[in-house]
C-alpha cells in the first residue's frame, strides 16, 4: 500500500497539474483548508505564477469582495493607485493584511508592466460583499448599475430615478446592523422598501440585458461586464437580506447557499472572458456538498465549485489542499489511520497527489476521517477523494 501511495505523488508544479487533467480547464480552482497561513499563500503564488507563464491563464480570482476587487484589478492592469492603497481597500475579510496576498498583487503588477492590454493578467474578487456578521448595503452596486444605464439609455426607459433609489435604501447602517445575523427581526430585508428595491433591481438588470448591443456600442464590453457585475451583486445582496429576515429553520442553510450562488455566478463570468485560476476555501470549491456547524445547527449546501462544475463539466478542475500539522493552532501529527497520516509518511513536501488514482489504490475502505481540535481547520474527507482532480498535501505549516 505504501508503494501504491508513493506512486500517486508528484511535485507541485504546472506540468504535474496539467498531467492530471484531460485538457486545460477554463477554470482551475485551488482550495485551502484554512485561511491566512503564509505557507499556503506562498505555495499558491508559486503555482499560479507557473500556470500563468506556462499555460496562459489570464485571471487570478480569490475569495474576496467582488466590488473591492475592482480596485485591485485597476492597479495590476494599469497602475491605478498604490500597492498600500489597494491592499487596504481592495480586499475583504482582512485578506489585504497577509504578506502572501501582497506579494501576489505586487507580482501581478510587475508581470503586466509594459504588456499590451490583451496580454495583461487580470484580478477578480469572487465573493459577495459579505462578512460572517452580515452583508453590505446594496447601495454601491445598485446605484452604480443605475448610473451606467442612466448615462446610456433614454430616461423614459429607466424604471426609477437615483433619488427614488436613495429614498428606498435609506441609511446604510439599517442594512449592515450585525445583530440581524442572529435576530431576523432586526433585518430590513423584508421591509416594503426592500421589496420595492428587489423589483426595481430586476427591471434594471432586464434593461441591461435587452439593451446589450446598444450599451456595448456606447461604451465597451469591459464597461458592460462591470455593469453586469453590479447587477449580479445588487440582486444577490437583496436576496441575501431577504433570507436574513426570515425566521425559518432553513435560514442559515439558505444564507450559506446564497453566498455560494453569488460566488458561482462571479466565477462563471470570470471564466467567460478566458482561462482563470481561483483560490478559496475547499468548502467553496469542492464538487460534493459542503457542511458546517452554525449557532442554528448544522447546515449543508452546494458549494460554488459544485454549481460551476455542473455548468462547465470538464472545463472546471479542482485541486483541494490538506495539511499534516498546524501546531500553532493545536493541530498535531495526524493519526496513521487517516488520509493525512498516510500522506505524512511520504518524503515529498509539498506534493501533488493524483486523487482518483489514490482513491482506486485505497479501494472500498477509505481511511478514517480526521478530527481537528481547532474549528478553523477543516480536514479532508477521504470519502470524497475521487471528487477532486488532485490533492495538494503540505506536511507542516509553521507559524507565519
Amino acid at each position: 500500500m505504501a508503494t501504491d501511495i508513493k506512486e500517486t505523488a508528484h511535485a507541485v508544479d504546472a506540468v504535474a497539474v496539467m498531467g492530471l487533467l484531460p485538457t486545460r480547464p477554463r477554470l482551475l480552482a485551488l482550495g485551502e483548508p484554512t485561511h491566512g497561513e503564509d505557507t499556503l499563500l506562498e505555495l499558491r503564488n508559486d503555482l499560479f505564477r507557473r500556470l500563468v507563464e506556462e499555460e496562459g491563464y489570464r485571471t487570478i480570482a480569490i475569495e474576496s469582495d467582488c466590488l473591492r476587487g475592482l480596485l485591485v484589478d485597476a492597479y495590476v492592469t494599469s497602475g491605478t493607485g498604490t500597492l498600500d492603497e489597494v491592499m487596504e481597500h481592495g480586499f475583504s475579510h482582512g485578506w489585504g493584511a497577509f504578506a502572501g496576498n501582497r506579494e501576489l498583487v505586487r507580482w501581478m503588477r510587475a508581470h503586466n508592466d509594459g504588456r499590451p492590454a490583451h496580454e495583461r493578467l487580470r484580478f477578480a474578487g469572487v465573493d459577495g460583499p459579505l462578512e460572517i456578521t452580515g452583508a453590505a448595503s446594496p447601495r454601491e452596486a445598485l446605484t452604480a448599475l443605475h448610473d451606467h444605464l442612466e448615462a446610456r439609455v433614454d430616461a423614459h426607459l429607466l424604471p426609477c430615478t437615483t433619488e427614488t433609489l436613495d429614498h428606498l435604501l435609506g441609511a446604510d447602517d439599517r442594512w449592515t446592523d450585525p445583530t440581524a445575523m442572529t435576530d431576523p427581526a432586526r433585518s430590513v430585508g423584508r421591509s416594503a422598501e426592500a421589496d420595492r428595491l428587489r423589483l426595481l433591481t430586476d427591471e434594471l438588470v432586464a434593461l441591461l440585458e435587452i439593451r446589450t448591443p446598444h450599451l456595448i456600442e456606447k461604451s465597451s464590453r469591459e464597461e458592460w461586464d462591470r455593469a453586469c457585475l453590479y447587477g449580479r451583486t445588487a440582486t444577490g445582496l437583496l436576496r441575501y437580506h431577504h433570507a436574513m429576515a426570515a425566521p425559518s429553520p432553513a435560514r442559515m442553510t439558505r444564507l450559506v447557499a446564497l453566498r455560494d450562488s453569488m460566488m458561482a455566478h462571479n466565477l462563471l463570468a470570470v471564466a467567460a472572458r478566458g482561462p482563470a485560476l481561483v483560490h478559496a476555501h475547499n468548502s467553496h470549491l469542492q464538487r460534493e456538498k459542503s457542511a458546517m456547524p452554525t449557532w442554528e445547527g448544522p447546515v449543508e449546501w452546494w458549494s460554488a465549485g459544485a454549481l460551476v462544475s455542473a455548468r462547465l463539466g470538464a472545463e472546471y478542475a479542482f485541486l483541494s489542499t490538506a495539511l499534516g500539522t498546524l501546531r500553532h493552532r493545536g493541530v498535531d501529527t495526524p493519526p496513521q489511520d487517516t488520509l493525512e497520516g498516510l500522506l505524512y509518511a511520504l518524503p515529498e513536501d509539498p506534493c501533488l497527489i493524483d486523487a482518483r488514482r489514490l482513491a482506486a489504490a485505497l479501494g472500498d475502505t477509505p481511511p478514517a476521517p480526521r478530527v481537528s481540535p481547532w474549528f478553523g481547520y477543516a480536514p479532508f474527507d477521504p470519502a470524497h477523494l475521487a471528487d477532486s482532480d488532485g490533492l495538494v498535501f503540505v506536511k507542516d505549516v509553521p507559524r507565519g
